[in-house]
């Protein structure tokens, strides 16, 4: 199983802005040590940013009783897709266009609307860098400082937008990695701002996660702007990124102008499936997004008493985080995965990032008492988490483990560390 996991890292190490996905690692042999079949388990993936909650396993069922149909027969048309979804969210279907996934949409922006440059905030969405500049675009980043949360300044991303001469603005709302979220007051000041632009997007894939503000989306200003695209994302939202479906909203001529260039049978049977199953489980999405956000506050808590690590603002569901001084964010993703199970996202190949950050993605707290235990033993050698309910408490005097007992840990922590709680630090200097 060594040659399993060995494997499996070699993918991360080898791939560029995104991470392997789950079939390539289950092809690689990715598993935990633990029980099932020959001593293995699943892992725990804290990497692709998913709703754990929905659909509910009655939706699953219903699903699996219906796969034959689905995979034998063709879709309906992308226009019979978009009025049902329509239906569902109370748009129009002028102002909507529906894509094989959002990435299908960025592409289709880029080709169709975007000129000789585009200004985006970074670390981002990697295709908002990568698509304009495999097309030949000049692409401005402009930095999110660490120093203020990665948050958005929209002030001084106008100035940078109007010093570039940009024609074309991008932000993600709530952005990934970071999770930050601009208030829809903010945003609409920034729409302003850039009125005179080609086009303006604001990616909100992540905000039905968002609880900052009642309604932080800006989809109903889009529709009556000239130069506004909204775009959305289904399969992150509903817990089905294998299934491709996203949507954009903007005013009839910029919708049209993408709706006309897609695919007619750019939707598949899943897609379809889906969509016209959502007008009787729209209590339990809601009630999905509802304890997501639950368990964000309490995954932001737990992490958060780990010394070192610093844990930013999040209203997206996936935490960003940085590692303590010295620690390599790669050698640490490889070592939770062999050794305890946890799949994260090291960000290293982000523009804008290192790989002093991960992204985790929030997940129920079963899930994440094993990645704080991961993350103790891997640190810092020992557990050093207060005894917060659900998750094992510190060490007393000779409970730290011995040889033998565990993974030591990283060789960045072997110098002395001063996390500032004197318990802490005795428990390191033994560890």
């Amino acid at each position: 199983m060594a040659e399993a996991g060995s494997n499996v890292t070699e993918l991360f190490r080898a791939s560029t802005a995104h991470s392997p996905s789950y079939f390539t690692l289950s092809r690689a042999g990715a598993s935990a040590p633990g029980g099932g079949e020959g001593g293995r388990q699943a892992i725990t993936d804290f990497c692709i940013p998913c709703n754990p909650y929905f659909p509910t396993p009655e939706m699953f069922d219903e699903l699996g009783e219906r796969l034959r149909e689905i995979l034998t027969y063709y879709p309906s048309g992308a226009d019979t897709i978009t009025a049902e979804l329509c239906s569902v969210l109370g748009l129009n279907p002028q102002t909507v266009a529906m894509g094989n996934g959002s990435t299908e949409l960025i592409t289709w922006i880029d080709h169709l609307l975007v000129r000789e440059s585009l200004a985006v905030p970074v670390p981002t969405f990697g295709r908002w860098t990568d698509q304009p500049m495999e097309t030949g675009k000049r692409v401005d980043m402009f930095p999110l400082p660490e120093s203020h949360g990665f948050a958005l300044d929209p002030a001084s991303f106008v100035d940078f937008v109007r010093a570039r001469g940009s024609r074309t603005a991008v932000i993600c709302n709530p952005n990934n990695p970071d999770g930050g979220l601009l208030p829809r007051h903010g945003v609409l000041a920034l729409l302003d701002q850039l009125q005179d632009l080609d086009l303006v997007v604001v990616d909100e894939s992540f905000l039905e996660f968002a609880d900052a503000e009642a309604d932080s989306s800006v989809v109903a200003d889009a529709v009556l702007r000239p130069n506004t695209i909204v775009l959305r994302s289904l399969g992150k939202n509903f817990g089905l990124h294998g299934v491709r479906f996203g949507y954009l909203v903007a005013n009839p001529g910029l919708a049209g102008k993408v709706r006309a260039a897609l695919p007619k049978w750019n939707l598949n049977s899943f897609a379809e499936t889906v969509v016209f199953m959502l007008k009787e489980h729209r209590l339990e999405y809601a009630h999905s997004l509802r304890l997501v956000q639950r368990d964000r506050q309490e995954m932001i808590w737990h992490l958060s008493r780990l010394p070192g690590l610093t844990v930013y603002p999040s209203q997206g569901n996936f935490l960003y985080v940085r590692l303590p001084e010295g620690v390599d964010g790669a050698a640490l993703r490889d070592r939770l995965l062999e050794e305890h199970g946890v799949l994260v996202r090291e960000c290293g190949n982000k523009i804008g990032s290192s790989s002093r950050y991960l992204r985790l993605v929030v997940r129920p707290q079963t899930d994440v008492q094993r990645l704080v235990a991961g993350l103790e033993r891997t640190l810092y050698g020992t557990q050093v988490a207060p005894g917060a309910q659900g998750l094992m408490p510190v060490p007393g005097p000779g409970q730290v483990p011995g040889p033998g007992q565990g993974p030591g840990p990283m060789p960045a922590l072997a110098l002395p560390y001063a996390s500032g709680t004197p318990a802490v630090d005795r428990l390191m200097r033994r560890a």
